[in-house]
């Protein structure tokens, strides 16, 4: 990434975690949204840990593992997770509506401007092989058959990727959510 990076790109985690604080207030979460919301966010989770072990961030372009079907499995898995959150926090129709279109409109505000920053440095680094990359894989939603080019055929999952970057902490934060949403649920009975 660029030095310093946009606005967007150094301040996306702390705006994350004011939108949570947002929707921590707002929420109304059921045992039967905590459930399902928590199923729809473990599937992210898994999305961002898979992602993790196959990224060797600005040294190598990661095309495989989940990057063989999206250039952003690492900002998908916080989309899914973020939807989860989304489905365990509202416990009405209306509220569903309300804080899913809010988070929609807040993820694409912020995460769209920092994918297509990061696409333009990953082309500065990695020049043709981004381009040619970058045409058959689309920015965010995934395609469904995986890419495939002969520099990372066979590239399996390093479990060390996972730890340097302190995917781990993703894992922790979604525990210390859903802790904090039983907790309200608790509350509101």
């Amino acid at each position: 990434m660029r030095r310093g990076g946009t606005w967007v790109q150094r301040w996306r985690v702390p705006l994350g975690f004011a939108c949570a604080g947002v929707f921590l207030l707002l929420a109304q979460p059921r045992a039967t949204t905590l459930i399902v919301g928590g199923l729809v966010a473990v599937v992210g989770l898994a999305i961002r840990a898979w992602a993790s072990g196959h990224i060797r961030k600005n040294d190598r372009l990661a095309t495989s593992g989940p990057y063989a079907h999206t250039r952003n499995p690492l900002y998908l898995g916080s989309f899914i997770i973020g939807l989860g959150f989304t489905v365990a926090a509202a416990g009405r129709l209306w509220l569903l509506a309300a804080l899913g279109g809010l988070f929609v409109a807040l993820f694409l505000g912020i995460y769209l401007p920092v994918m297509r920053v990061e696409a333009v440095t990953l082309a500065e680094l990695f020049k043709d092989d981004y381009e040619r990359y970058a045409r058959a894989v689309p920015l965010f939603l995934p395609r469904l058959t995986p890419y495939r080019d002969g520099a990372t055929a066979g590239a399996k999952f390093d479990a060390n990727l996972y730890l340097r970057y302190r995917e781990w902490r993703a894992a922790l934060g979604l525990l210390a959510a859903w802790g904090l949403l039983a907790l309200k649920s608790l509350l509101l009975r």
